[in-house]
């Protein structure tokens, strides 16, 4: 049966050696990679013969790397109200704060370039107990990144994560309506939406144009406080469900494992061998229901 949706992984999902984890996911039948953490560094930090080796390693596999998870707009915004300490804050090796972001996107920018990914992945500052007071501050560096994003090809995709005042799908479609750019598109993480206390399925994929999804993120959890993550189609996210809507709705982008699971014996590669197969295995069967 045919795979409807372009699946793939953020590489560091699986262990962080990039030659296992894409080994495995192209063996699971994944197509692309989203490159985050490598060689031991954020992928900001890393060196253009670092690139261009992990370039290589995933065209040995046949995957294309689509999108680089940047940490742009991962940090404290000044003069904010405080940050929430409900959310766990991953960095992924990031050190960089808000007087970096300039030199971060140069640098993002000319990575996509090198690697021939179209998208790079941004988030909106470190959730504050007060978001709303963050929205002018958030618009302001989002319209100027799609901007600068536009002059060179490249897709801003703003991913609603839990831990950044765009978390959910109702944050998300208050930024979409305040900047209408092209060049600004989401990575919706319906976990992620769940996270920050709003139902993913139907009521906040129901809020988003699906014109402005570029790419998806798939994991599962069984609860939201504290965030208790499990085998993808194991918890409390109707994939079936948005699924069945992309389907329906036309989605023509990827859809990427970012597993979370520690997995089973706190067993990374496992967790998110089982996660990726569960994922390929629901797209194929929500093609067929979906078809008949």
């Amino acid at each position: 049966m045919a795979q409807l949706f372009r699946i793939g992984a953020i590489t560091d999902e699986f262990p962080p050696d990039i030659e296992t984890s894409v080994k495995a996911m192209a063996e699971i039948g994944m197509t692309g990679a989203e490159l985050r953490m490598l060689f031991g560094k954020n992928i900001i930090d890393l060196s253009d013969a670092e690139i261009d080796s992990a370039k290589q390693i995933c065209a040995d596999r046949k995957l294309e790397i689509m999108s680089i998870a940047s940490p742009l707009l991962k940090c404290t915004l000044p003069n904010a109200p405080a940050v929430d300490p409900r959310f766990q804050q991953d960095s992924f090796a990031a050190k960089h704060g808000f007087n970096d972001q300039d030199r971060l996107t140069t640098r993002a920018f000319e990575i996509a370039h090198r690697t021939g990914a179209r998208i790079v992945r941004v988030f909106s500052y470190w959730r504050t107990v007060e978001p709303e007071k963050c929205f002018d501050a958030i618009v302001t560096a989002l319209r100027a990144l799609a901007e600068r994003a536009a002059k060179e090809d490249l897709i801003i995709g703003l991913e609603n994560e839990s831990a950044c005042n765009i978390a959910t799908a109702s944050e998300t479609a208050r930024v979409l309506a305040e900047i209408n750019h092209p060049n600004l598109q989401v990575v919706w993480d319906p976990a992620n939406c769940y996270i920050a206390g709003e139902n993913p399925f139907p009521e906040g994929y129901g809020k988003l144009a699906v014109k402005r999804i570029v790419h998806m993120h798939a994991k599962d959890c069984k609860s939201a406080n504290p965030a208790v993550f499990c085998a993808v189609g194991d918890g409390v996210i109707d994939w079936k469900g948005q699924i069945a809507a992309l389907v329906k709705d036309g989605y023509k982008g990827w859809i990427n494992l970012e597993t979370h699971w520690p997995g089973p014996g706190n067993d990374k590669l496992q967790g998110s061998i089982i996660c990726g197969r569960n994922l390929m295995a629901l797209t194929k069967d929500m093609t067929a229901s979906v078809s008949n």
